[in-house]
This record gives C-alpha cells, sequence and structure tokens, in this order.
C-alpha cells in the first residue's frame, strides 16, 4: 500500500465518520422535533379550550353589564338632579339672606319709631295729666 492509498483510506473513514454523526445529529433531531411538535399541540388546544372560556366568559360579562348599565344611568341622573337642588337652594339661601337684611333694617327703623312713639305718647299723657 502506498501513501496515497493510506490517505485515501483515512479519508473515506472520516467522512464515514462525519456521515454517521450527521445521521445521528439528524434522527436525534427528528426525535426532538416530533416531541416538540406534540407539545405545541396539546398547548394549542389547550389555547383553544382558554379561548372558547374566555369568549363564553366575555359574552356573560357583557350581559350583565347591558343589565347595570341603566342603574348606572339613574345614578348620573340622580347625581345631576342634586346638583341642581343644590344650586337651587344656594340661591333661595341667597335670596333670603338678601331679603333678611333688608328686612332686618326695616324692622329695626319700625321698632326705633314705635319706641319714640311711645315715649313721646308718655310724655303727652303725663303733660295732659298735669296739665288738668
Amino acid at each position: 500500500m502506498s501513501g496515497g492509498q493510506i490517505a485515501l483510506i483515512i479519508i473515506a473513514v472520516a467522512v464515514l465518520l462525519l456521515v454517521l454523526f450527521i445521521g445521528l445529529f439528524l434522527v436525534k433531531l427528528t426525535q426532538t422535533l416530533g416531541v416538540l411538535t406534540k407539545d405545541v399541540d396539546v398547548i394549542a388546544r389547550g389555547a383553544n379550550d382558554i379561548l372558547a372560556n374566555v369568549d363564553t366568559l366575555l359574552s356573560d360579562v357583557n350581559g350583565k353589564v347591558a343589565t347595570i348599565d341603566p342603574a348606572f344611568q339613574a345614578i348620573a341622573d340622580l347625581g345631576t338632579s342634586v346638583s341642581d337642588l343644590n344650586a337651587a337652594t344656594s340661591n333661595l339661601t341667597s335670596k333670603v339672606k338678601g331679603s333678611a337684611s333688608s328686612n332686618t333694617t326695616k324692622v329695626a327703623s319700625a321698632v326705633f319709631a314705635a319706641n319714640t312713639a311711645r315715649k313721646n305718647h308718655k310724655k303727652n299723657r303725663k303733660a295732659n295729666k298735669t296739665a288738668e
């Protein structure tokens, strides 16, 4: 055997080993992809079940929200009514305060005038009694 033939045998063995390693690698890769495919299928089925449950839950929540909406509208209307009532009460209070201070001045003037008239009447009565 010559040196060229030995080199050819070494290259052939190296290529054979390389083909065997690539073959083993491809077999392992195929097995891994098979397991991965099964796991993805299981996850996909679970995701479909979850999506179906979410769809059912969302329909239920939408139905209940539709039932509650009139109550929230009524509460909003009540809030508006209470706000309007507060504004009306504030206006009435302002008017009553304004007329009360005006009336207080009028009443004070009337009381002063009445007291003055009463004092003058007493003086006149005393003067008339002493003159008699």
